[in-house]
């Protein structure tokens, strides 16, 4: 299994959001620090947008934050907006499956309880999973680095 781009530029903007929490960040400062395009991540931050996650403001103080607590965003629910649309096999998908197998294969049920094992896994972690205590991270990512930082993981 692999992740597609847009999902991990998806987790870099979150995680960098969540870092700066409480900052109003600009979709060019998220490109230089974590080595990304803009325009790419601006249509990932469309998507994010669109489903609930970021609050984007436009204009000169534009920018976009997180709408919510960075421990109420699931890495599962994230994940599957962006790889959720995808099959993940070719007899995913009932409109382009050529393989002839499909009618006495068996794998399909196993790829199927093994992707839902994957993503109730995910459900289980937050964006607070991921950034609180993680002071390399906060090093990377921090806008105000003078902010003091707890680094140690919260209780």
């Amino acid at each position: 299994m692999r992740l597609t781009t847009r999902t991990n530029l998806a987790t870099r903007v979150l995680v960098f959001c969540a870092v700066n929490q409480g900052v109003t960040v600009r979709t060019a400062d998220i490109a230089k620090r974590c080595n990304a395009s803009v325009n790419h991540l601006l249509q990932v931050v469309n998507l994010l947008q669109n489903n609930g996650f970021i609050d984007t403001l436009r204009g000169r103080a534009g920018g976009l934050r997180l709408t919510r607590p960075m421990e109420d965003i699931s890495v599962g629910a994230v994940f599957r907006v962006f790889e959720g649309g995808m099959p993940f096999a070719e007899c995913f998908d009932e409109g382009t499956n050529t393989c002839p197998l499909t009618a006495t294969c068996r794998l399909k049920g196993y790829l199927t309880r093994a992707v839902e094992a994957f993503y109730h896994e995910l459900d289980q972690v937050t964006l607070a999973d991921l950034v609180q205590g993680n002071c390399g991270l906060s090093a990377l990512l921090d806008m105000s680095p003078a902010r003091s930082v707890d680094c140690r993981l919260s209780a």
